[in-house]
């Protein structure tokens, strides 16, 4: 596929043990001629974890992108009116984010993107991360599973003895995934192998 042209929101909610694991993948994206616009829950802009420091992901995100990071509801509510993306990726989708945008809760600029998305009928690609995507969470991605627009990058379990509930995307998959999307098309197998 030829992303020249194509404007691919790159949303990063609070799974902050995969954020070294997606920034290739958002360089993947770069690096096939897609224009990234960073779109960053409040999560990754305040909170410093063994996985790396707040500041250290945001000038990482700046670098490869090249766009300055889209961070509160007000900054990322223009995406609707503007029809600036063409896919929108949340990756990691945390279960927190999961279940807030399975139930029309925006309270943060990630879901606000995805409200702008829904609101133009465009691709939204989840990958999710989540310790309870086979508990709780379970019921919020079945809403997702059938709801117009979204689809979802291959997840499996991460770790199916030591946490039965844990669902994790295959972010190497992201790209196809979205590819597949902007085709309205999901990308199979949906369930796959994902043991650590």
């Amino acid at each position: 596929m030829n992303w020249n042209g194509i404007t691919v929101g790159y949303a990063l909610s609070g799974s902050h043990c995969t954020f070294a694991e997606v920034m290739p993948e958002i360089k993947r994206f770069v690096d096939a001629g897609a224009n990234v616009v960073p779109i960053v829950s409040n999560t990754l802009m305040t909170t410093d974890t063994r996985f790396g420091k707040s500041e250290d992901w945001q000038k990482q995100l700046k670098d490869i992108t090249g766009n300055e990071l889209i961070s509160t509801i007000v900054q990322a509510e223009p995406l609707g009116p503007s029809k600036l993306l063409d896919v929108l990726v949340i990756a990691p989708c945390t279960g927190n984010t999961t279940s807030r945008l399975a139930n029309a809760i925006t309270d943060s600029a990630v879901l606000m993107a995805a409200k702008a998305q829904m609101r133009n009928g465009r691709p939204i690609v989840l990958a999710i991360s989540t310790n309870d995507g086979l508990g709780l969470n379970a019921a919020n991605i079945a809403k997702l599973l059938v709801a117009k627009h979204i689809y979802f990058v291959p997840f499996g379990q991460d770790n199916p003895v030591q946490k039965p509930n844990s669902l994790v995307a295959r972010m190497d998959l992201v790209l196809e995934t979205c590819e597949a999307a902007l085709q309205g098309q999901q990308l199979q197998p949906l369930l796959v192998e994902r043991y650590q």
